[in-house]
């Protein structure tokens, strides 16, 4: 049996990998020379399973109406008559009642703490080099409103299993001695230990090199044209090489899938939310982030690689729009110099901008599609390096008829209706 992968971001590499290791022979097209060029390339570096929670939460929309008037708010909204904009927003409203919260949290949390699972039995079973620490996630709260706030998150993570400490200032800067200097501006924190970091770029290279000893194939500087389908199976992907066939193909292009599933009438509601990122090298490793402090009020994540900090955060609703506004960059750099000020070198940071594929209700779509032999992996937002090894999985086992660890409501279906 024959599956393509359209797309080698990091989820796209894990459908592959679990598809080969399910007895797929695997062909994986993207039209960079490389894996994980685009949204993987600079993202967080925060493997966050207890931090998996969707953006369509109670009080969201009262505080996107205060966050336009705000110059260092976590969403921005270019004003735009896009219709897809103005669809997706209305689902994502509708998603902010506790309701669908819990159930979309739920959900989340069950692919995350699932995709721990692959990614540890992965790292067990092959040595993979890509910075990775396995320290946790110090999430960091400055107002009590914010630590009130965090006991409907805490329900679902003692539901689902996820281990969490709560913690006063003085347990914050024992477990990140880097904010000894801020104390003041602190009030508590969430630590979840079982949380990780890494390099997502070097992560895509090593599961490259990896895939391909395994049997799995990469046609690089390929454009994906159509998708070719006669009655209700696709027969053949065409790209600028020719075309491909398969038995099975696998959509995992993040926000490009969208207008890719819309040419044979799937219309998934994936939208893209431009984060923004800046790294750093390290020149003072005591003043640095031991692994991964996530700054509440700002929604800012801070992370440690070997060397460098990688800063990545703000949800801007603009469309494909790649430009990096010098306003995005003050936000992101303010929140490192304002906890970790004496951390890095900031006249050598590095800024970058990426397009996240988001749902409205923050949950990936995984699974089928109304096209018999057409699957889906993409939709993670902010998430497809945490959830990646579990969605992957998680997308094999579907494809397979071999599904052990069913997660409910995953697939285009459940916005079918």
């Amino acid at each position: 049996m024959k599956a393509v992968v359209l797309g080698s971001g990091v989820v796209g590499l894990m459908s592959a990998w679990y598809l080969q290791k399910a007895g797929y022979q695997v062909t994986v097209v993207d039209r960079q020379s490389r894996s994980g060029e685009e949204t993987s390339f600079a993202n967080a570096g925060q493997i966050s399973y207890g931090y998996s929670s969707p953006w369509a939460a109670p009080g969201i929309p009262q505080k996107a109406i205060r966050w336009l008037l705000e110059e260092h708010a976590p969403l921005k909204i270019k004003p735009s008559l896009d219709p897809q904009l103005f669809k997706w927003a209305t689902q994502m409203l509708s998603n902010c009642q506790l309701s669908r919260y819990q159930i979309n949290k739920a959900r989340m949390l069950g692919i995350a703490n699932h995709s721990r699972e692959c990614l540890s039995a992965l790292r067990q079973e092959h040595h993979i080099e890509y910075q990775g620490r396995q320290q946790g996630t110090l999430q960091v709260f400055r107002n009590q409103k914010q630590l009130k706030a965090i006991e409907k998150d805490i329900a679902l993570l003692e539901q689902s299993g996820t281990r969490f400490q709560r913690m006063s200032v003085e347990q914050c800067i024992k477990q990140e001695p880097g904010l000894a200097a801020v104390s003041d501006k602190l009030t508590g924190g969430l630590y979840l230990p079982d949380d990780e970091t890494g390099d997502c770029y070097l992560f895509c290279q090593q599961m490259t090199e990896l895939a391909k000893a395994h049997g799995v194939a990469f046609l690089f500087n390929t454009q994906i044209q159509a998708l070719k389908t006669e009655g209700n199976h696709v027969i053949a992907v065409a790209t600028d090489q020719g075309d491909l066939q398969a038995d099975v193909y696998v959509v995992a292009m993040g926000s490009y899938s969208t207008s890719l599933l819309a040419t044979v009438g799937i219309d998934i509601p994936v939208y893209p939310v431009k984060g923004y990122s800046l790294t750093v090298p390290i020149s003072d490793a005591q003043q640095a982030p031991v692994s991964t402090v996530m700054d509440e009020t700002y929604k800012v994540a801070l992370t440690r690689f070997d060397d460098r900090i990688r800063v990545a955060g703000t949800a801007e609703l603009a469309g494909f729009d790649p430009a990096i506004p010098e306003k995005r960059k003050a936000t992101i750099a303010m929140v490192v110099k304002d906890l970790f000020p004496h951390c890095g070198d900031f006249t050598k940071a590095e800024f970058w901008t990426g397009f996240r594929p988001m749902t409205p209700d923050g949950t990936p779509l995984i699974g089928r599609t109304p096209i018999g032999n057409l699957y889906t992996n993409t939709g993670h937002g902010t998430l497809g390096w945490t959830m990646a090894c579990g969605s992957g999985h998680l997308l094999a086992q579907v494809i397979s008829g071999e599904q052990q660890k069913p997660i409910s409501g995953l697939d285009y279906f459940r916005y079918a209706s």
